[in-house]
């Protein structure tokens, strides 16, 4: 399978770099970090510059009309050139499981209403599924969503939800019949999180990718038309999630391979520079194989990820190729950033070399998006045990 990217692919990578280079997108990085601080004028600027947060929408609402394939090279380019990962993943849940949800599943009305300004990042859209008592586990969603004549009254606590102390405009998913099974149970609605009856919680204080906004949103007698129903139709709710999530365990992931590539290069760099005893470190056999193993995982982890996204919306077990790439991108992540934080030794403890936050963001990569072990059970599943 020929992965060799396209005159098309090549110039979305350039541009991709090039803006996160040039705008001033990685300045003031740290300090955002230290902060917990989203900024939302280089989300907006994103928006305007690249329509990042559109890449597969058509350009009659306002997207880039790009293929799943040449959309995950962009982000995968955005996760290499942009520093700022809690930034990067804002941008990705807003599209992944926001912008390309909405676009597939949601009425002409509902996407002329709301996709223009998500994919010029004018609002920050979300996704709520997980409950306290419901992360991986769907089928125990308690939030309800009761008709009553033409609106539907909606009930419960959507919690870790990606953007939700900042965004604006987004998905929450409902229990609407709830002695169905779980593919027909549930609903998903179009929502204004500025609606009566939303409350936002706090900004969550995260270990690693800080400046995403992460937190809860209660739901107390929210009244909603039934024009909110995403899609027109009750029930499909399992079905727009899961969709979501395919495009999210890929796209997303295609940008940690790109993450994983900065890592990489810049080991290299450090190997190739700091000298001890007589030489650089990277004459050390033990240093040259660490490197080597983080260039393995990343060409492994790039042809994974582009086969599951030639595969977006072709294959019905395309479920299988995006949890075997969040499984292993996710850990190979993990593995390169504590790989980098050793090549730079002592000084890779100390905050200003740059190398401790990069392995602070990898951990989430084997927790969001469902863990390693969930993926491993779906893996399973699809093999038939």
């Amino acid at each position: 399978m020929n992965f060799d990217h396209t005159d098309q692919q090549k110039a979305l990578r350039e541009e991709v770099i090039e803006f996160c280079r040039s705008s001033g997108i990685n300045d003031g990085v740290d300090e955002r970090d230290r902060a917990g601080e989203f900024p939302r004028a280089l989300f907006e600027e994103i928006g305007e510059g690249l329509r990042l947060q559109g890449l597969t929408v058509p350009e009659e609402y306002g997207g880039r009309g790009l293929d799943p394939l040449t959309a995950i090279v962009g982000l995968e380019a955005f996760g290499y050139a942009c520093e700022d990962s809690g930034l990067v993943f804002a941008v990705c849940a807003h599209l992944l499981a926001t912008s390309v949800p909405v676009n597939e599943f949601g009425t002409d009305e509902q996407k002329r209403a709301v996709l223009p300004d998500l994919c010029r990042g004018k609002k920050v859209g979300v996704n709520s599924m997980t409950e306290p008592g419901a992360g991986s586990d769907v089928g125990s969603v308690a939030m309800t969503a009761v008709r009553d004549g033409d609106d539907y009254v909606l009930n419960g606590t959507k919690t870790l939800v990606t953007n939700g102390p900042a965004g604006d405009v987004g998905s929450v998913f409902a229990v609407t019949a709830p002695e169905a099974g779980l593919q027909s149970r549930l609903t998903g609605f179009l929502i204004d999180l500025d609606t009566p009856g939303i409350t936002r919680g706090p900004q969550f204080d995260l270990l690693g990718k800080r400046t995403t906004p992460v937190g809860e949103l209660e739901f107390k007698d929210v009244r909603l038309p039934a024009s909110a129903v995403l899609g027109g139709r009750e029930g499909i709710g399992f079905a727009v999630f899961n969709h979501a999530m395919n495009w999210e365990r890929i796209g997303l992931f295609a940008a940690h391979v790109g993450t994983m590539q900065r890592l990489t290069e810049s080991a290299v760099a450090r190997a190739r520079t700091r000298r001890q005893f007589g030489q650089p470190i990277g004459k050390n056999q033990a240093v040259a194989h660490t490197i080597v193993d983080m260039k393995v995982r990343l060409e492994t982890a790039r042809l994974l990820t582009y086969k599951a996204a030639s595969r977006l919306d072709k294959a019905r077990d395309v479920a299988m190729d995006a949890s075997m790439t969040k499984y292993y991108v996710g850990e190979s992540l993990v593995a390169t950033a504590r790989d980098h934080l050793q090549i730079f030794g002592g000084a890779g403890f100390l905050n200003e070399t740059g190398a401790a936050r990069p392995l602070r963001d990898s951990i989430g990569a084997t927790l969001y998006s469902g863990t390693s072990e969930i993926q491993k059970n779906i893996i399973a599943a699809w093999l038939g045990l």
